[in-house]
């Protein structure tokens, strides 16, 4: 397939998988007779894995050293784990970490809930209920 197909069946744009080739994450591709990129489909899930580990904050460098192994063979597939754990430790604690922030807001954001029943159902609907003039307080000399 050519690198427009490419990027709409993958969800990249077709300089983004230049630069992902530039850069060693992907394989280059072969060329056709009119020097045009020619892609297999195989490399589809390949740029998905790609794109879970980017969506995962795994810095490109990582990504690099991972393709670089990748492309080594299986003699580096304790090398893979062990870099791929590492970064799922990671994720694991960035997750741990936005559920506490999340159960924070929500705790904040029931707050606020609460604070505006309270206040709306001890507040008069129409202040001249009240049976007093609106009127400004004075300010006090100190």
């Amino acid at each position: 397939m050519k690198i427009g197909e490419l990027a709409r069946r993958c969800g990249m744009t077709a300089h983004t998988i230049r630069y992902y080739e530039r850069i060693g994450l992907l394989p280059y591709a072969h060329r056709d007779g009119g020097q045009q990129r020619e892609y297999d489909a195989s490399i589809l899930v390949w740029i998905e894995f790609l794109d879970r580990l980017k969506t995962t904050g795994m810095p490109i460098r990582d990504m690099l050293r991972y393709a670089k192994l990748r492309g080594t063979g299986d003699a580096t597939n304790r090398e893979r784990r062990l870099l791929l754990e590492e970064h799922r430790a990671a994720v694991a604690a960035r997750i741990t970490s936005l559920r506490e922030s999340l159960s924070a807001l929500d705790a904040k954001i029931a707050g606020y809930g609460e604070a505006e029943r309270r206040l709306s159902s001890h507040a008069p609907s129409n202040p001249s209920e009240t049976g007093r003039p609106l009127r400004a307080r004075t300010a006090r000399a100190r």
